[in-house]
């Protein structure tokens, strides 16, 4: 069953719970063979990076917008329009909304391409080290734009199918912190109270 929080409780989550509180660490899991072997297939797919979108000028608009919400956190422009660009590709891709992408980069890492937490997650979605070993490639480099959203993604998306879309449980588990209220609800407000975009994965 899919949780859902009411907008007004959405927006209070979103006051009380401050950016960058919640950054964690997934917890090593011994995954099957099969589901190995689809991560580090999704991992290793290296398809040009573009904005899947049905026309151009949606595109142009959703870079637009999403920019001007994320300036004040990513001043560089370049810097912005890279990330927006390849936030948007990897999410669609997994089959994610970017904006939740979005949420959760910016609960976990203030949007940080260089964060470290206490438990020793890197990067903007706060991947642990253990994920290379178990589905990616030696050498690969968490703090990488792509390489971090690419795991992050597959990562996510494991999760969510593993809850059969429940997002609550599914974040809980990205996070590490299965069972606690505070990780999903602050990444589910900053979805739908910060980055909310209808028709943005088109």
């Amino acid at each position: 069953m899919r949780h859902v929080l009411p907008q007004a409780a959405l927006a209070a989550a979103v006051l009380l719970c401050p950016a960058g509180a919640f950054a964690g660490a997934q917890v090593y899991e011994e995954l099957a063979g099969s589901v190995r072997n689809r991560m580090s297939a999704a991992l290793a797919d290296r398809s040009v990076t573009e904005l899947l979108f049905r026309n151009r000028e949606d595109a142009h608009k959703w870079l637009f917008e999403m920019s001007r919400r994320l300036e004040s956190r990513v001043p560089d422009r370049k810097q912005r329009i890279d990330l927006l660009r390849t936030v948007h590709f990897e999410a669609t891709r997994a089959g994610l909304d970017p904006q939740l992408v979005l949420g959760i980069i910016e609960v976990e890492s203030r949007f940080r391409k260089y964060a470290v937490s206490r438990a020793g997650a890197r990067g903007y979605m706060q991947v642990m080290p253990f994920w290379i070993k178990l589905i990616g490639r030696r050498g690969d480099n968490l703090f990488h734009l792509r390489t971090n959203l690419r795991y992050g993604c597959v990562i996510l998306r494991h999760y969510l199918d593993l809850e059969k879309g429940d997002y609550f449980r599914a974040l809980g588990r990205y996070n590490g912190s299965l069972g606690k209220a505070a990780y999903p609800r602050a990444v589910l407000a900053a979805w739908k109270v910060r980055w909310g975009y209808p028709g943005a994965t088109s």
